[in-house]
Order: structure tokens, then C-alpha cells, then sequence
């Protein structure tokens, strides 16, 4: 791990804000690492607003789209709402859907079969609204790059609007409204909404428009957190409100659906890491086991028993997932190792009886391991279909532009992908895309960084300390949670390794000369327990939180690294 403390940015202003807010000098330090340099800033972060939502006629082609719209309603048109497979997809079907069926009653859904139609829109999914009679397809979490397609529904009499967060190609769709903050000529103040959160601008546009206040749309926020959470989005802006709110949503008064979710797992209170390790998964699963639409029946739902009955069905699915994602990463990881692939740049495998619905998480696995832009192919009727997975700082989108010849269709992010290319062009891609990896792959980028917000004493480690840190949540990308460096320390003597096959690190450590103690729990660190023995002096990397045991609650550092103290 390479060790990186953030360095310090304006300590005057830091100064300036610790003493305003009335906290230690560290805490300010976190905010103005956020942007968060006045009071008016840190008031407007620590008690979110929805009224400080953006007005979503600002986004391009808003106005066409709801026009559209009502247009549909007046006319007693058929609406289609087309979503992807995804979380992000399911939800924002789940929430569109939700709301247009309030206002009129012609509203179908139509998630495509991941192995049938794949990702994105299909000419199967329009001939399917051609052989129904919808007039109108809401498109979420998808269509940008759905050129021949809208072009396709375009001769058959069939209007398209676009919600999609995707980056737009240099051609667009011809669309009746493209609804994406991340198209060059769009002046919506922010770029990084999820698809779900797209359609939820739609939905608040349609809402003014009816004389509705964002107070009438709180019901739908649950959905979008979710979004938010499972997408790996910017917890910034208006994200960071819409996750807040939502989370409350979830804990307070979820949908029939997520409620399911919830008895299922017996959890109390979930926070944004539960609800992307805990229900992200379950309603991925049904789309990658069996099919989308079983998510978007269970968050649609209305009556709890039944919606118990589908959650027990997406727990199974979940279960299969969990099976075929480990033995899949087995086998991936045993054929790196036959064909002496460790030492590349690059992780390219391909097997064609994997499952289509799990190469995105093994190639996340393999990167646990090898820490590595990452392929995984499998085959997908006469082609071959990868997801890619990418490491910090490593773009891997504009990786496979530079391999675009050899591919036939591919889509996606800066560290998430997907793409399809003929099985004869398998081996000329591998070999390029290690080339393009090779020569454009910083060497410091090759090993997992670390980023530290501050370097601190454990004694500055009090519950008021942790109430503040608790209140930047809820974390994720650009507002992760604080990762705290401590030197000088010492185990007491009890360290240990735990767990069934002593993988994890059990300390109680002390710094200086100051014998308080602090329990610390590093996970999968158990190799590290040299460092700490007869009272060798090492420093640490380490998140804080709350531990919870026999009714007792603590403060514990969960450790990130271990390292020797240098003379």
C-alpha cells in the first residue's frame, strides 16, 4: 500500500472555521478538504436541505420532455418505461413508473434480458412497444449511444425521451428531449446524477408542473439512494441530499419492496455501505440470475406479503449469485496462473461457460488480488461479452477507445465498462489492451493507495470527535469516510490473530507515553502480527467506529495498514 496524506490546503481558513463552529482544528481540516470553507458552507452540509435541489428545468431539453409527456396523458397515448437491468436501471423504472401511474393509467414496464437483448436499448424492446401500441418509450439509465435503435423507432412511429448519465458519444440519438448532465451544450449545475437520479428530475419537473412540492416526492427518495449507493457515484451536490434524505426514507417509511429486503436481512438501521453490500446485491441479483423485471415487481409492490414471497425468490437468486461468483473467480484466477499472467499489466481472461450475469464482480474479485485493469469474457450467442473493472485513477473507458477497432459495441465509465467483440478478435484485443494498459498505466498507480485526511493523536479520538466525523455521512466517492494516520504506537501485549483460520488482527494499542488504550480490529491483516510483538513500535492507518458488543458500545479503530516504524 503506498501511504498518501492529504496535504494541507489553506490553514487560515481552517483556523478561521474551527473557531466559528466551535471544533478541533482536525475536524475543520475535513471540511475544508470538502470545499467547506465557511459557516454558511458547513451549515448547508451538516443539515441538508431538499429545497437546495436544483430546479430540474435547468437541464437540457427538460421542457421538451415533459411537454411530451403530458402530451402522452392528454391524449390517452400508451407510455413504455425502459430501464436497464442494473440497480440504477430498476429503480429508476421502479420510480418512473410509480409516479406516472398516479397521474395515468396506460403505464407498462420493460426491463431486456441481459443475455437475450443485452445491455441498453434493443430492437426487440421497440418491436415490443410497436406489437403493444406504445407511442411514447421513457428510456432510464440507458440510450445515449442508442442511435440505430431511436432511429429504428423513429420509422415505426415511436417517440423516444432519454434519461441517461452515461458520457454521450460524438452523435446523439434523435430523440424527442435528451434528458444528461454530462452533455457538453447541457448547463445543469451538476454532472454527476445516477440514471435513477435523472429520471427523478423528470419526475420533480412533472411535479412542478402539477403544483407539487418536492415535500409530495420524499417517497420516491428511497429508491434513488439506492441508486446513488449501488452506482458508485459522487456523494457530493445534490447527490449527498438525495442519499440523506433517502436513507431516512429507508429507515423510517421504505416502499413494501425494500421493506422485504429488510425483514429478510433483520437489520435495524442501515446505512449507505449496507445498502451497497446488503440491498444493491439482492436487486442485482434477479437481473443477473434470472431477470430485471423480478426487481422492479418487488420495488413496485404494494401488498407486503407478497412482496415477501419475491424477496424470499431474490434471496435465492442472491444465493446462486454468491455461489457462481466464487467458483467463477477460482477458475479466473487458475487460469492467470497456467498462463503466467500475473506479471502484466493488464487481467484479460475468458471462459465460455461463465456466467454472463457475474463477470463484472469476478473482475472486481481479480482485482483484489491483482490490482489490475480488469476484463472477464464469456460468451454471449455468436460473440464474446466482457465486463470491465478498473483501478484508482486509471481510466479504462478511454482504454478501450484506443481498442475501438477491435471491438464491436461498448459502453460505460471511467472504472466500469462493458463491451462485446467477434470471438476471432479475442486474442488481437487481449494483446492491444495490454499494450494500451502498458503504455499509458503510471508505475506508482500499479500498487493500492491509501489516501490519509490527517495525521492525528488517539487521544484526540473522543465520542464528540466521532459525532462530528458521523455527520459528514453519508460517505462515499469524494466524501469517504476520514482515514486517520497515527504514529509512535505500541500493542499492550494482546494482540493476536483471529478467526477461523487466524486471518484478522485483534490489537489493543497505545501511543507514547500515554497508556490509554484503544481496541483495534484489523480484517485479512493477520500476516502483520510480527510488526506488533515485543513491543515494536509501528504506526497505522485506520477508519473509527462504533462496535457494538453484549449491549456495550465502543469506539474502535478499523485498521486499513500497518507499517514499521522508521528510525
Amino acid at each position: 500500500m503506498r501511504w498518501k496524506l492529504k496535504p494541507e490546503t489553506n490553514p487560515e481558513i481552517t483556523s478561521k472555521l474551527a473557531k466559528e463552529l466551535g471544533i478541533e482544528y482536525t475536524l475543520a481540516k475535513l471540511l475544508v478538504q470538502r470545499d467547506i470553507e465557511t459557516f454558511d458552507d458547513a451549515k448547508n452540509f451538516f443539515r441538508p436541505n431538499l429545497i437546495n435541489l436544483h430546479n430540474p428545468y435547468l437541464m437540457k431539453d427538460m421542457d421538451k420532455a415533459v411537454y411530451r409527456i403530458e402530451q402522452a396523458i392528454n391524449n390517452n397515448e400508451n407510455i413504455l418505461v425502459y430501464g436497464d437491468y442494473d440497480v440504477d436501471g430498476t429503480t429508476a423504472v421502479s420510480l418512473m413508473a410509480s409516479y406516472l401511474k398516479k397521474i395515468h393509467p396506460n403505464i407498462a414496464t420493460y426491463i431486456p434480458d441481459r443475455y437475450d437483448e443485452g445491455y441498453g436499448v434493443s430492437y426487440k424492446g421497440i418491436d415490443f412497444a410497436e406489437d403493444n401500441n406504445f407511442s411514447l418509450i421513457i428510456a432510464l439509465d440507458c440510450g445515449i449511444k442508442a442511435i440505430d435503435k431511436v432511429a429504428y423507432a423513429n420509422k415505426k412511429g415511436i417517440d423516444f425521451i432519454i434519461c441517461d448519465h452515461h458520457r454521450p458519444g460524438d452523435k446523439i440519438p434523435e430523440a424527442v428531449a435528451i434528458l444528461n448532465p454530462k452533455q457538453i451544450d447541457c448547463e445543469y449545475p451538476y454532472k454527476e446524477l445516477c440514471g435513477c437520479g435523472v429520471g427523478f428530475k423528470l419526475v420533480q419537473a412533472l411535479a412542478t408542473n402539477r403544483n407539487e412540492t418536492i415535500n409530495d416526492l420524499v417517497e420516491y427518495l428511497d429508491l434513488v439512494a439506492t441508486a446513488i449507493a449501488a452506482d458508485i457515484v459522487p456523494i457530493t451536490g445534490e447527490n449527498r441530499i438525495l442519499a440523506y434524505f433517502g436513507l431516512q426514507v429507508i429507515n423510517e417509511n421504505p416502499r413494501i419492496g425494500i421493506k422485504a429486503m429488510i425483514h429478510q436481512i433483520k437489520k435495524d438501521r442501515l446505512t449507505i455501505t449496507d445498502v451497497v453490500f446488503i440491498l444493491a446485491p439482492r436487486i442485482n441479483a434477479a437481473g443477473r440470475i434470472k431477470h430485471g423485471n423480478y426487481a422492479v415487481e418487488l420495488l413496485t409492490e404494494v401488498d407486503f406479503d407478497t412482496a415477501i414471497k419475491l424477496a424470499s425468490e431474490i434471496e435465492n437468486n442472491n444465493n446462486d449469485r454468491k455461489d457462481l461468483d466464487k467458483n467463477i473467480t477460482a477458475e479466473a484466477l487458475q487460469q492467470i496462473l497456467e498462463n503466467k499472467e500475473h506479471e502484466n499489466y493488464s487481467t484479460v481472461v475468458y471462459q465460455k461457460s461463465w456466467h454472463k450475469g457475474v463477470i463484472g464482480i469476478v473482475a472486481s474479485r481479480l482485482i483484489e488480488t491483482y490490482y489490475k485493469p480488469t476484463l472477464v469474457f464469456t460468451k454471449s450467442g455468436n460473440k464474446l461479452a466482457a465486463s470491465a473493472r478498473s483501478i484508482k485513477g486509471f481510466d479504462i473507458y478511454e482504454a478501450l477507445v484506443k481498442c475501438s477497432e477491435l471491438i464491436e459495441q461498448f459502453g460505460g465509465h471511467k472504472y466500469a465498462a462493458g463491451l462485446t467483440l467477434k470471438e476471432e478478435n479475442y486474442q488481437n484485443f487481449k494483446n492491444k489492451f495490454e499494450e494500451v494498459v502498458k503504455n499509458s498505466l503510471p508505475e506508482e498507480l500499479r500498487t493500492p493507495e491509501i489516501k490519509i485526511d490527517a495525521e492525528i493523536n488517539l487521544s484526540e479520538i473522543t465520542p464528540k470527535f466521532y459525532r462530528i466525523i458521523n455527520q459528514l455521512a453519508p460517505f462515499g466517492p469524494q466524501n469517504m469516510k476520514p482515514v486517520f494516520m497515527s504514529s509512535g504506537l505500541r500493542d499492550n501485549g494482546y494482540g493476536k490473530k483471529v478467526g477461523i483460520d487466524e486471518n484478522h488482527l485483534k490489537l489493543s494499542i497505545f501511543e507514547g507515553t500515554n497508556q490509554t488504550t484503544y481496541n483495534a480490529i484489523g480484517f485479512n491483516m493477520g500476516k502483520k502480527h510480527a510488526l506488533i510483538q515485543q513491543g515494536n513500535s509501528f504506526k497505522a492507518t485506520y477508519c473509527i467506529e462504533e462496535n457494538h458488543w453484549n449491549g456495550y458500545t465502543s469506539l474502535q479503530l478499523l485498521l486499513k495498514d500497518l507499517k514499521k516504524e522508521e528510525n
